[in-house]
């Protein structure tokens, strides 16, 4: 277990870093209102809208989450050529992520996420998206760009939304090099894609992803040990993190036992990016030399931050320090009553 002093220097490492994301980048648009009567045309409520905000999601988000750390992001994926991909480029570009691994591909549109929020509750989702997967001269294309930079790169975290990028042999030959390089490959993955991700250092499926992969449903403690052995034997990764939720988080490492973390959330209020700030700050956590185990304590502690905000949301440095002290705060609170 990580102590104060311990996880502050760790932290503080991560502004030294630099990781590359591929994966699926999406714009996050963010229509903030309020409701005060019911349509006449159907039973729906009406939503007055007094605020529109953008963000970058998907693979953009976990690029986000590393700048918002202080380490160096380079994004690769592909974009349409309109005014949505314009926009991510702009707020990637504002946060000092580098977008040369971003392909524009006319044929495709760019994938947005539209939510539409009254009193601060989510009332309905609208995706714009092209699911079909990369054709070869984008995949090509990456892996070229990706290769040229690997020599000044920590690791390579894939953010798979199953929106086209992660296609064909290209993951399989990014794996490959990185790896051979001595580097890491962190992957968190979509039902899909499953059988591309073999070899990688890292994969990080959710509950519901594991139990879709195995096609079996985990009711017990010793269905989610048999279940992170199974997919570590499936995957031939190095480690397998399931997320679990309420729950914490469960890490499969091949020759060691594995090891529940305990939830750190201390309040729900948005899921949406969890995952990416796990990858994130897992990915991060590895290239600094942290443990498996380390990685995931950290990574569960800045997804304990982020679900406490409402909309796609980064962690920081301060803000999983202070995340830290409130849990450890709240946990002494009943001995300092009693004395």
């Amino acid at each position: 277990m990580l102590n104060h002093s311990c996880l502050n220097k760790l932290l503080k490492q991560f502004s030294g870093r630099r990781l590359a994301v591929l994966g699926d980048v999406m714009l996050d648009e963010y229509l903030w209102g309020g409701v005060d009567r019911i349509s006449p045309e159907a039973p729906v409520p009406v939503v007055q809208i007094k605020k529109e905000t953008w963000r970058s999601g998907g693979a953009a988000n976990v690029a986000a989450n590393l700048r918002s750390f202080g380490s160096g992001a380079h994004v690769f994926g592909v974009i349409g050529d309109d005014g949505a991909g314009r926009k991510l480029c702009e707020i990637l570009r504002a946060d000092g992520i580098a977008t040369e691994g971003l392909i524009v591909d006319s044929g495709r549109r760019t994938t947005v996420k539209t939510r539409i929020l009254a009193q601060n509750q989510q009332m309905a989702r609208i995706d714009k998206e092209t699911t079909e997967a990369i054709d070869y001269e984008c995949q090509k294309a990456i892996l070229d760009h990706l290769t040229r930079i690997l020599p000044d790169l920590d690791g390579v975290i894939v953010s798979d939304y199953a929106k086209g990028v992660i296609a064909g042999d290209l993951l399989g030959n990014i794996i490959e090099r990185v790896k051979k390089a001595g580097k890491f490959v962190a992957v968190d993955p979509k039902l899909k894609n499953f059988h591309l991700y073999k070899k990688a250092s890292l994969i990080t499926p959710n509950t519901r992803e594991a139990e879709a992969v195995l096609g079996r449903v985990f009711e017990t403690e010793d269905d989610v040990l048999r279940a992170g052995a199974d997919l570590l034997k499936i995957s031939h990764s190095d480690a397998v993190l399931i997320t679990r939720g309420e729950h914490g988080m469960s890490l499969f490492e091949r020759n060691k036992k594995p090891i529940t973390i305990p939830t750190q959330a201390l309040e729900v209020f948005d899921v949406t990016g969890a995952g990416d700030t796990v990858i994130a700050t897992f990915g991060l956590s590895l290239a600094t030399g942290c443990s498996m185990t380390e990685a995931a304590e950290i990574a569960n502690l800045a997804a304990g931050v982020v679900v406490g905000i409402i909309g796609t949301a980064t962690a920081t440095v301060e803000s999983v320090m202070n995340h830290f002290d409130r849990i450890h705060l709240r946990a002494a609170a009943p001995d300092n009553e009693t004395t």
